[in-house]
C-alpha cells in the first residue's frame, strides 16, 4: 500500500451527477462506494466536499449578497454534502462521522485536529465540513488545511478529468497531460490546479496533491496502488 491516510476532495457540483441542482443519490453512491473501497484497503480516509450544489459565496455576492454571509451560507451547504454522504457511507456499513468548523448541535461535532486523527484512528471516515470556518477561503484551501492538520500522506482533488493537462482538454483537443509536476512547475505554467492559498498551503508544508478522475470506477484504489493514472504534484 502506497498511503496510509489521505484526504479527499470533491466538489459540491460532483455530487449533481447529471441533474443541475443539489444531490443525485445514485453519484453521491457512486463516492461512497470509492470511499469504501480505500478503507477495505485499510486506508483512513477524511473527505472534503464543496457547496457549489447548493449554494457559493462569489456567486451570491455578485447577486447582491453580502459576501461574508454568503460565504457562511456555502459553509451550511458543505455540511449538507456532508450529511449526506455520512447518510450513504453507513447504508453501505462503513463508519462515517461529520465534523465542522461551523457547529450545528445534534448534526455534527465541532472540528478539532486531534478529534479528526482520532476519528480517523478509531476506524470512522472524518467528514470535514464547514470550510475553515471563515468567510473568504473556498473548500480548497478547507482542504489543503484539514490535509496538513490530520497528517495526510496525500491530498487528492477527485475532478471529472484525469489530471492536469497544459490546457482545458474539454476545449482544447491539443492540450497534452502532465504526469508529475513541481509546486515550481505549476507555479511557473499559471496552472489552475487549485486556488492559490490552498496551493501556497499545500507547497510549503510539503503536502503532495494527486489530481485525478474521480468519476471512474475504481480510480481511488488504483491511485493508492500506485498507478500512475492522474497528475502528481509534490
Amino acid at each position: 500500500m502506497k498511503y496510509n491516510r489521505i484526504l479527499l476532495k470533491l466538489s459540491g457540483e460532483s455530487l449533481m451527477g447529471n441533474d443541475n441542482y443539489g444531490l443525485n443519490y445514485d453519484t453521491v453512491r457512486h463516492f461512497a462506494s470509492e470511499i469504501k473501497s480505500a478503507v477495505d484497503m485499510g486506508v483512513q480516509v477524511g473527505v472534503v466536499i464543496g457547496g457549489g450544489n447548493i449554494f457559493r459565496g462569489v456567486q451570491g455576492a455578485s447577486k447582491g449578497f453580502d459576501r461574508r454571509q454568503g460565504d457562511q451560507m456555502g459553509m451550511l451547504a458543505t455540511i449538507i454534502n456532508a450529511m449526506a454522504m455520512q447518510a450513504v457511507l453507513e447504508e453501505l456499513g462503513v463508519k462515517a462521522k461529520v465534523l465542522t468548523a461551523v457547529t450545528i448541535e445534534g448534526v455534527s461535532e465541532k472540528i478539532s485536529w486531534r478529534k479528526a486523527v482520532e476519528t480517523l484512528e478509531a476506524g470512522y471516515v472524518a467528514i470535514l465540513g464547514g470550510g475553515t470556518g471563515n468567510p473568504f477561503f473556498t473548500t480548497d484551501s478547507g482542504a489543503a488545511l484539514r490535509a496538513v492538520e490530520i497528517g495526510a500522506d496525500l491530498l487528492l482533488k477527485g475532478t471529472r478529468v484525469d489530471g492536469v493537462y497544459t490546457a482545458d482538454p474539454e476545449k482544447d483537443p491539443t492540450a497534452t497531460k502532465y504526469t508529475n509536476l513541481t509546486f515550481d512547475e505549476a507555479y511557473a505554467k499559471n496552472l489552475k490546479i487549485m486556488d492559490m492559498t490552498a496551493f501556497t498551503l499545500c507547497k510549503e508544508n510539503h503536502m503532495p496533491i494527486y489530481v485525478y478522475d474521480a468519476n471512474q470506477p475504481g480510480n481511488l484504489v488504483k491511485v493508492l496502488n500506485g498507478e500512475p493514472i492522474g497528475t502528481l504534484l509534490q
